[in-house]
């Protein structure tokens, strides 16, 4: 019986290495977030190939808004006002330097980003301390004692004397004996074992599901940045004013991924901070 629980033994003294592995596997999505933001600024400068075509859709729709305006306070026999007219140069000048423009609204975005995953770090700084100590706090258990031990084969003179105290036992009830013990042994590993697999797989899907939307909202974002200029100069046409509103409102919407995505994370790793310091509470 012995032989047929080794492997459960095995599994028991596997979880912290599972933890480990998490925890380098963690680290290279974090790298593929980094690939991710580096594509995008490699990505970006394509949008400059579209300033020439923007700006010359502003120059014509300025000539039009211009015109039109002028002409109306002219048939109208009223003063001109300089002040509307100026839109089209304003957003001509966003054209030539859109770079720049994209620059700006990353540069107000980016802490919101960066303070999210600061939050997601911290939490699985905490989780892994919470390991640690629900790891040590279960080897100060009895039954950690019992089915485990340090040898990881358990102690089953332990275990006959914690159940059955200084009773004799005969031939047939050793044999009993070694079943119902090596039973409990297995029951005790795999209790341990699916409990430390559901808080890695939860915490991989989280981070695999983080990467994916991340993956997305660089594609979303290089596109709208590389119709950006086009947009600008759509927006110089009288009824279309508002496409400049709804860029702008999808650039933000879009970027915003990921820090919702790592709020997300964060509130995960509470949820778990809290399960954790539960169970060490229970052992204690």
């Amino acid at each position: 019986m012995k032989s047929k629980t080794k492997p459960l033994v095995v599994v028991a003294f596997l979880v912290p290495q599972l933890t480990f592995a998490q925890g380098s596997l963690g680290n290279e999505i974090k790298a593929l977030h980094t690939v991710l933001e580096q594509l995008y600024e490699e990505m970006v400068p394509l949008c400059s190939q579209l300033i020439p075509v923007g700006r010359g859709l502003a120059g014509f729709a300025a000539i039009w808004y211009i015109a039109s305006r002028v002409w109306g306070h002219l048939s109208r026999a009223e003063p001109i006002d300089f002040y509307p007219l100026l839109r089209p140069f304003a957003l001509g000048f966003a054209i030539l330097i859109f770079p720049a423009v994209l620059d700006l609204i990353n540069g107000v975005m980016k802490p919101t980003v960066t303070a999210t995953a600061s939050m997601v770090e911290g939490s699985g700084k905490a989780i892994q301390e919470l390991l640690k100590q629900k790891e040590a706090a279960i080897k100060n258990t009895a039954y950690w004692q019992i089915y485990v031990g340090p040898d990881g084969a358990g102690d089953r003179d332990k275990w006959y004397q914690y159940y059955y105290g200084e009773a004799s036992e005969g031939l047939l009830e050793g044999v009993g004996n070694d079943i119902r013990f090596a039973m409990a042994k297995a029951s005790y590993n795999f209790r341990n074992a699916v409990k430390q697999w559901m808080s890695e797989i939860l915490q991989l899907l989280f981070t695999a599901a983080s990467l994916c939307i991340d993956t997305i909202r660089t594609f979303y974002l290089v596109v709208l940045a590389i119709l950006g200029p086009l947009v600008f100069g759509i927006a110089v046409f009288d009824g279309f004013q508002h496409t400049l509103n709804i860029w702008i409102a999808r650039y933000l919407n879009v970027f915003l991924w990921l820090p919702v995505a790592n709020l997300f994370g964060a509130i995960i790793g509470k949820i778990q901070e809290h399960m954790l310091q539960l169970d060490i509470d229970q052992l204690g």
